[in-house]
């Protein structure tokens, strides 16, 4: 076997193994048809998707899929390293010592001289600090430029309005934030009967916006909150199946009172198990 070959076949080979695969993956001549016609653009959706699948991983406490699942967002990052490295822009080492350098530079109180006897608050306002100096060195002039287009809505929402908060652009408290949130929700139901569907998807936007904001008010992060009452839902209604199923029935041969009566049942036998 050729070097190629023995690192490849490595079952200790680590990153170096991995690099190697991605390299013979995206051989013009021997690779993958598949892995050679991709580019950046093509790959982003799945390097998205594979870090939701960390997060799933991670909110279901399945530590044991959590290794496969890391492994398949590094691949990503050496997908797109591998990409790079033809076009001439960079390789993997370099990702790895842009990562390495900007840590160092952001955490001196860990690798420089400054004191490390400071509260996890006053670190994140260092932390922010820092950015902001690197963002200023960019020349990246306005204040929300790079916020980054690709993320969630959610969660880029939130980071606007932590962007503009601290230029001074903010409310000072929690209180006008939820009179906006009562305001905003007139609006939906005030438009829903003679605006346009684009219209009421803008007053949709403005509402989820101004609840994402009350959310940082709160310190809530508004991703991991919706995701948990999605699996609330999911658990739920799972209930109701159950239930169901024990009455030889499906859900589609009940109607909204019954399913409504099981979900205030199963809700209550949550509740009951929490207090015990």
């Amino acid at each position: 076997m050729t070097n190629s070959d023995d690192i490849v076949h490595d079952p200790a080979g680590g990153i170096p193994r991995l690099v190697e695969i991605m390299r013979r993956l995206r051989d013009p001549d021997t690779g993958c048809p598949w892995d050679i016609e991709q580019d950046f653009a093509t790959i982003a959706p799945y390097t998205i998707e594979e870090a939701y699948e960390v997060a799933d991983a991670i909110e279901r406490e399945a530590w044991g899929e959590l290794r496969g699942e890391l492994g398949d967002l590094l691949f990503q990052s050496v997908f797109h390293a591998q990409m790079a490295s033809e076009r001439g822009l960079f390789d993997i080492d370099d990702v790895a010592n842009t990562m390495s350098d900007k840590m160092v530079a952001r955490h001196p109180h860990v690798f420089g001289d400054e004191t490390r006897d400071k509260s996890a608050e006053q670190q994140t306002v260092d932390w922010e600090t820092i950015k902001a100096a690197e963002r200023a060195a960019r020349d990246r002039g306005g204040v929300l430029d790079d916020v980054a287009l690709g993320l969630p809505a959610l969660l880029r929402a939130v980071k606007l309005q932590k962007r503009a908060a601290r230029v001074g652009f903010d409310w000072p408290d929690l209180e006008p934030v939820l009179a906006k949130v009562a305001e905003e929700a007139r609006e939906v139901v005030e438009a829903r009967d003679h605006l346009s569907h684009a219209e009421l998807t803008e007053e949709i936007g403005d509402l989820f916006f101004v609840l994402a904001n009350v959310a940082r008010h709160l310190k809530v992060d508004p991703e991991a909150a919706l995701r948990g009452t999605n699996a609330k839902f999911v658990r739920r209604f799972r209930g109701i199946e159950a239930r169901l199923q024990a009455m030889g029935k499906r859900p589609e041969d009940s109607d909204l009172a019954e399913m409504d009566a099981l979900w205030e049942a199963v809700k209550a036998e949550e509740k009951a198990g929490a207090n015990s």
